[in-house]
């Protein structure tokens, strides 16, 4: 089975559930980032972080109805581990860091907070909040910071009802021939 059957049954298996809170389902919202991150000219490490930015929801039970969160779920270090067993880092780091990138964001740029989704301010809270000043300068001293921001970005507007974008299937190709750059 190669890495692209993998992740295609995984979204087949899970990704029709509904984005927590959200008017779109996982499988949707992973979609509508990468179109935003090929709009945006992205290289193909980032258009894979952008569709695959939210796999540790799928890799792993959580409940579905996101008021039963009680605490973070850390589904950005679950689905890092799991793509870095099948990609290298410039797939694997920005999904690790896209939630610190919400964290930074909401610390550097007070407009960001403003624009983020009833869902998403909810998880921010379980997260830890924005980040210290120190945090956000820790953060910024790691290499894949800057790509973490951008599939953040693609994270936020990934939630669209109704948005036409490519299907999984048409990315089978792009995740096998990143997949055979391993470390």
């Amino acid at each position: 089975m190669s890495v692209a059957d993998e992740i295609l049954a995984i979204y087949a298996a899970r990704g029709a559930g509904a984005y927590f809170g959200e008017c779109v389902s996982m499988r949707e919202h992973g979609l509508q980032a990468a179109h935003f991150a090929e709009e945006a000219g992205a290289p193909a490490t980032l258009v894979a972080a952008a569709l695959l930015h939210d796999i540790g929801h799928l890799i792993v039970d959580v409940p579905n109805d996101l008021a039963a969160w009680t605490h973070d779920a850390r589904h950005e270090d679950t689905g890092a581990c799991w793509l870095a067993a099948r990609f290298a880092s410039g797939v694997s780091e920005p999904v690790r860091l896209h939630v610190a990138a919400k964290r930074y964001l909401c610390a550097t740029n007070p407009a960001y907070f403003a624009r983020l989704s009833p869902a998403s301010v909810t998880t921010l809270e379980l997260q830890g909040g924005p980040m210290s000043a120190a945090q956000a300068r820790a953060f910024e001293s790691h290499p894949h910071h800057r790509d973490a921001v951008r599939v953040r970005l693609w994270d936020d507007r990934g939630k669209v009802e109704g948005l036409k974008t490519r299907e999984l299937g048409d990315y089978r190709g792009l995740l096998d021939s990143l997949a055979t750059e391993r470390r």
